[in-house]
């Protein structure tokens, strides 16, 4: 039997994503610290080398690429410093541009429903994402149980947001905002499923003497649907945004969704290594882009600009006696070429918070493991076993509730627990609302809107009324 092997796939690879895969020399550190290895086919260094070789038919009929979370473990780790993660956004994109039939064709529909909405509203729409997804893969009732405790905490949005396109202004100077307003892009999850961490964390920075300002017209960041289908598009819809940042005269934007941050801050990298990319874009927004906008994690306003020792100074009860689990997630901190971070294996932003607030992190080890937010929609039972080993990594380390910073972690170690095993539960709070309740701004927190409802255990250790 013949076998040919080919280099066209790795030149394509190189071509679009400027990634030689000939630098890998397979020593597997991306498939040891993958969190998903287990549910491929093909593990991460066999798809590298798959590549390598040009066996295309190969690749073709892989799961890998389709259930790839891009927690970023595999670029971040890269000894040779290949952009994995994006190898693998180029494998779907390219299969897709194929005509291949998806090895996984929830993935492949989830990507086409998410997208298909952004372009039609400008934001993305959860419940009809959901549903759609639901009603088209044959299980109308999966999550059904989910959906209506959801719907009991005030969690959908029955009705989408529309952002209409807006005439692109000239921009003012920065010295015509007031030294205290901070850019605020909210993300689309804040304006729905997680308003809790939108009302607590507006409360928090104005609390602490910043204005948070929100310009109207902002669009989804594409999240992953977008990087995994549209490298051009990824790009493009972060930067219409920043574009309304810069044109408003602000110098930053804090963005308290991780994802949302890993996007921004993906793109304007790609704008400065790729001129032609932002050239294009540019002409096609009709818009300018200067690159005047810092992008900054709301951890990172926090602890950097307003400092450890004023948000202690703000605290009214402290959080004395709690134990408290930080968990960053995966795109908070990696890769650290996007997101700048020197403490990408083991945060400690967060933590430091946490003392501030009279609170005492614990040591663990699932600080930035996957909780597998991009499968939740496609493979729950992936998220039950990755969520829930953070979870009862948590618990055995004696945390009492675990501190989270990004949306997407907040709905599977929050409402996805509800739908696992066992009786033991673990709250799961945003960073902002226990501020907040440090702070003595209980109502602020909105801890009713949690599934795993925090207050019995506040109330038991004296720390809400």
């Amino acid at each position: 039997m013949d076998t040919r092997l080919s280099t066209d796939l790795a030149q394509r690879i190189q071509r679009e994503t400027g990634e030689n895969v000939y630098l890998c020399y397979q020593c597997v550190k991306c498939t040891s610290g993958c969190p998903l290895a287990q549910y491929f086919d093909l593990e991460p260094n066999q798809v590298m080398r798959a590549a390598q070789l040009g066996l295309e038919d190969e690749l073709k009929t892989s799961k890998t690429p389709w259930l790839c979370a891009s927690c970023q473990t595999c670029t971040t780790r890269c000894p040779q410093g290949i952009d994995i993660a994006r190898v693998m956004d180029f494998m779907v994109s390219d299969l897709l541009a194929q005509g291949v039939k998806p090895a996984v064709p929830e993935a492949a529909l989830f990507n086409k429903v998410f997208l298909r909405n952004v372009d039609l509203l400008g934001r993305s729409y959860e419940l009809g994402l959901l549903a759609e997804m639901n009603l088209r893969t044959g299980k109308p009732i999966k999550d059904i149980d989910l959906g209506i405790k959801m719907v009991r905490h005030g969690k959908i949005r029955f009705l989408p947001e529309v952002t209409l396109k807006r005439k692109n202004h000239a921009p003012q100077t920065p010295a015509a905002r007031p030294p205290n307003e901070i850019g605020y892009y909210p993300g689309c999850s804040l304006h729905s499923l997680a308003e809790e961490f939108d009302r607590s964390t507006r409360a928090v920075l104005q609390a602490l003497g910043l204005t948070p300002v929100e310009p109207e017209g902002w669009v989804c960041c594409g999240s992953t649907p977008a990087h995994r289908i549209d490298h051009h598009l990824a790009t493009k819809l972060p930067l219409q945004s920043l574009i309304l940042f810069e044109q408003a005269g602000l110098q930053d934007v804090t963005l308290p969704c991780a994802a949302c941050y890993n996007r921004f801050r993906a793109a304007t990298r790609d704008l400065r290594l790729d001129p032609e990319l932002k050239e294009s874009l540019e002409h096609e927004l009709d818009a300018t882009y200067h690159d005047s906008v810092a992008i900054i994690s709301v951890l990172d306003v926090l602890v950097d600009r307003i400092g450890v020792d004023a948000v202690a100074a703000r605290v009214r009860r402290p959080l004395e006696g709690l134990k408290v689990a930080c968990y960053y997630g995966c795109l908070l901190a990696r890769p650290p070429a996007v997101t700048g971070s020197t403490e990408h294996e083991y945060p400690q932003s967060m933590d430091r918070l946490i003392r501030a607030l009279g609170a005492t992190p614990v040591d663990w080890d699932r600080k930035v493991a996957c909780c597998g937010a991009s499968l939740s929609a496609i493979r729950s039972d992936i998220v039950f076993d990755l969520s829930g080993e953070i979870l009862a990594n948590a618990r055995a380390h004696g945390a009492d509730l675990v501190a989270v910073a990004c949306p997407l972690c907040h709905t599977n170690l929050d409402g996805r627990q509800t739908q696992m095993p066992g009786d033991v539960r673990t709250p799961a709070l945003y960073i902002t609302q226990l501020m907040a309740i440090a702070f003595g701004m209980q109502a602020e927190a909105a801890l009713a809107r949690n599934l795993i409802d925090p207050r019995p255990l506040l109330h038991e250790r004296g720390l809400i009324d």
